[in-house]
């Protein structure tokens, strides 16, 4: 592409190469004059010598350009054609980030000067597309979410992928994200046959904007308001169809008095969600006074009033009616499904709706649109059924209907609810697992140190010494200790698990004798199962943990239920049961959370008093319980979550119900998805569950340990300077990496905690693989060794978890240092 003023790239000489040219022309004309001896010779050599110079000149400029050239100069008019979308805003960038070329959808979003990586996104957004860029840099194609703008509530996806011959340009595709409205698809209903029918019921109905202006209307309100049935009202404004007379009464301005007067209903909608500054346009409903509604809706013989039921049923907003006493006379499906009542019917009063802190506030507001002047608005209320969340309830007074006074409407907002449920319940779900995995953790390391201090002090007493009792006291209560710590990591996702492959029913029959015993003689206990029920991959202690707490958390309902309702000599039924559930049934079932696949169910059923609905999403977090003070910790249920969400799997809660329709009972159901790889046989006592055997190595050993608490680390050089290995501590993982770097000692093994400060352990790990690479490693840890090991991949790695005693630590580094001996062998 050339510059202006750029001679050399428009084919021109530079100028001194001109002066030169016409130096050397005036001087071989004076030469010629001289030797001629005459002028016209002179000219005649001149006018030659110039009409050879200009034909050299200007050859360049009018010779054919190469097909490579031609090429190598891109036509960016054809690509800003190729590229027109009105759904996509398009654009191509090449490496120096420089805007080449963008349709007109992209001007129109962003303007035509600013390039991609300019644009006033949030700084989120920001960050993300220029990963994606870099991504598609790299790999060839990157594509982003939803990225929102810093102003205007706007928000696009974003699809980046690399073109050219020479790969040297990126094209930009941005499509925006538009939320779904209430009311979106409205107007194809009104002009549509659902308009049609209603105009020759003598209701009309028109969507209006904020403003006032007609956006769509049913065909009869046109044929009314212009005398032309295929006359268009969009864009009109809305009153000026519209007159009214001296009594307030309305009549179309095309008909004047001489037409039937109108009763206006004016419907105002729920605003867009999400979409700040927008306003919801209104519905507003135009009966005419000869429908045949007469004098109520309930009396009889009037056949108008099952017929406008029918088609007010059609309409997806919920709309019901209410007398000039505030009795409901009518709701339609929409409303029944938004208010949760489609089981037990309408009630009497629009106030039996609400919770009792509202309910004055609705029956004096339905009380004067009955009775005073023609008039809408909105209000605010907590539905009985929900009383988190309150709703928006629209009420409009009417006139000219029979009884009818006053029009409710209402959203059905049920799936957005239960959507904003999920969503609330499964993030409270993860801050609360971060909280407890993060209090366990550090708990952890009061308690090896605890524990650790105990073996030492047992070394130097015998039973029968004073203090012999009081420490294994000590050392028993840190015992429990520990175990509650598991029981957080459990609920968090964090404990150490073992899978492997196994079927359901051997698990199931394991734990049966014990579940057996703990029933005692008044729980009546039974197992089914059902047929080619597909393999799992569990840790099977984990997994009888889960059965055993279940089955008591059942037990101790059962008895709770019979408790409350003074039965002494009660029967309880508890029923496990294994179902193969597949893909296809997934589907149907609509749960959005759990992919659709095939898996293995565990039902464990009771026969007690159920859950409260209100305890539903709260049973499974920690410390929450039902139960007496003293009588449970909270904490069963919640690693019950854990053990289950950790192993990939889905559990839910729900309660049975009778015939007539009471609760007959809770119901925790597990899905654990198929293992679709090899099946190996698993045999008891072969999955890695038991603590490994100490190795018979006994030649001592020089080790670095390498923890930052003061503790930890005291109790743990103690243990293992006593078991005859040569201990160089360091408090963090640089002063670890200094000693191995000094060279002073070689060590047999490095003892190293994960989490510290400055440099971690994996940190610390790698760089002096760099120096000793066939070093071995013992991680110490709180955190799961699963999750450790993808997060560390590093060969030769070993771990223990902690809390740990004195001889668990020893055992384990005596069987390290005996496995790297074989390996060295």
């Amino acid at each position: 592409m050339s510059v202006p003023g750029d001679r050399e790239a428009d084919g021109l000489p530079p100028i001194p190469l001109i002066f030169g040219i016409v130096l050397a022309f005036a001087v071989s004309v004076g030469l010629v004059w001289l030797a001629a001896g005459t002028s016209l010779a002179a000219v005649a050599y001149g006018g030659a010598l110039v009409a050879v110079i200009l034909a050299l000149l200007l050859a360049p400029r009018f010779a054919p350009k190469s097909s490579e050239e031609v090429l190598a100069q891109p036509d960016w008019s054809v690509t800003a054609a190729a590229i027109e979308n009105r759904r996509r805003g398009v654009a191509v960038v090449d490496r120096a980030n420089r805007l080449t070329c963008s349709n007109a959808t992209y001007e129109k979003w962003f303007g035509a000067d600013l390039a991609p990586h300019q644009l006033p996104f949030d700084e989120d957004a920001q960050t993300r597309i220029a990963e994606a860029a870099r991504q598609a840099w790299r790999d060839g194609y990157a594509k982003c979410g939803e990225l929102a703008m810093e102003v205007g509530g706007s928000s696009y996806k974003l699809k980046i992928e690399r073109v050219g011959r020479g790969e040297d340009y990126l094209v930009w595709r941005f499509g925006e994200i538009v939320k779904e409205r209430s009311y979106d698809g409205m107007q194809e209903r009104i002009t549509g046959s659902l308009g049609q029918i209603l105009s020759r019921s003598g209701i009309e109905l028109a969507l209006v904007a904020p403003d006032g202006i007609v956006q769509a209307a049913t065909p009869g309100l046109a044929e009314r308001a212009t005398g032309s049935r295929g006359e268009t009202l969009a864009g009109q404004e809305f009153v000026q169809l519209l007159r009214s007379d001296d009594r307030d009464r309305i009549f179309f301005a095309n008909e004047g008095q001489q037409g039937s007067p109108q009763t206006l209903v004016h419907v105002p909608l729920d605003p867009p969600a999400g979409r700040e500054g927008e306003q919801a346009p209104n519905l507003m409903l135009l009966v005419d006074s000869t429908v045949g509604i007469g004098g109520g809706w309930q009396g009889s013989g009037k056949a108008a009033i099952p017929q406008l039921e029918a088609l007010l049923s059609a309409l997806p907003l919920g709309l019901a009616l209410t007398d000039r006493d505030g009795r409901f006379l009518f709701a339609n499906k929409a409303f029944l499904r938004a208010v949760e009542r489609e089981e037990q019917g309408l009630p009497q009063f629009p106030s039996d709706l609400v919770v009792r802190e509202d309910k004055a506030a609705i029956a004096d507001t339905v009380r004067r649109f009955a009775k005073g002047a023609t008039a809408s608005g909105d209000m605010a209320v907590r539905l009985a059924n929900d009383k988190e969340e309150p709703v928006s309830i629209g009420l409009a007074g009417v006139r000219g209907l029979g009884d009818a006074a006053v029009l409710l409407s209402i959203s059905d907002s049920t799936e957005e609810k239960r959507l904003r449920r999920q969503v609330a319940q499964a993030t409270k779900m993860q801050a609360v697992g971060q909280l407890a995995g993060g209090v366990a953790h550090d708990f952890n390391n009061v308690l090896t140190a605890i524990i650790g201090y105990c073996d030492l002090m047992l070394l130097r007493h015998t039973p029968g010494d004073s203090d012999y009792d009081d420490i294994q006291q000590i050392k028993a209560n840190s015992n429990r200790a520990a175990s509650l710590t598991r029981q957080l990591l459990a609920f968090s996702r964090q404990q150490t698990l073992r899978p492997v492959v196994l079927q359901m029913p051997d698990v199931v029959s394991e734990v049966s004798q014990l579940l057996k015993r703990l029933m005692g003689e008044k729980i009546e206990f039974s197992v089914r199962h059902d047929r080619e029920l597909g393999p799992v991959r569990a840790d099977p202690q984990q997994l009888e943990q889960v059965i055993i707490n279940l089955a008591v958390n059942a037990r101790d309902a059962m008895q709770s239920h019979a408790n409350k309702l003074g039965k002494q000599d009660w029967k309880g039924r508890l029923t496990l049961a294994t179902r193969r559930v597949s893909a296809r049934d997934v589907r149907k079932m609509g749960i959005d959370i759990m992919p659709a696949d095939d898996y293995t169910v565990l039902i464990v059923q009771d026969t007690g008093g159920g859950i409260p609905v209100e305890h539903l999403n709260k049973i499974f977090e920690p410390f929450f319980t039902t139960k007496e003070q003293g009588k449970g910790t909270g904490l069963g249920l919640s690693t019950v979550y854990g053990i289950v969400k950790q192993s990939n799997g889905f559990i839910f809660a729900d309660n049975v119900t009778d015939a007539s329709g009471q609760a007959a009972g809770a119901r925790f159901t597990v899905y654990l998805p198929v293992h679709k790889g090899e099946m190996p046989i698993y045999l008891k006592g072969e999955d890695g569950g038991e603590e490994p055997k100490a190795s018979e190595w006994s030649g001592g050993g020089k080790l670095l340990l390498v923890e930052d608490e003061d503790m930890v680390r005291a109790v743990a050089e103690r243990a293992l300077t006593r078991a005859g290995y040569a201990v160089t501590t360091a408090s963090d993982g640089e002063e670890g990496l200094a000693a191995i770097a000094n060279g002073d000692v070689e060590f047999d093994l490095i003892v190293s905690d994960v989490v510290m400060p400055a440099m971690d352990g994996p940190a610390m790990a790698r760089a002096v693989r760099r120096v000793k690479p066939k070093i071995p490693i013992l991680f110490m840890s709180g955190y799961a060794e699963e999750q450790l090991r993808n997060e560390i991949d590093i060969d030769n790695m070993h771990f223990i978890p902690k809390p740990f005693s004195v001889q668990q630590i020893n055992a384990k580094v005596s069987e390290v240092l005996g496995e790297q001996a074989k390996v060295d062998a």
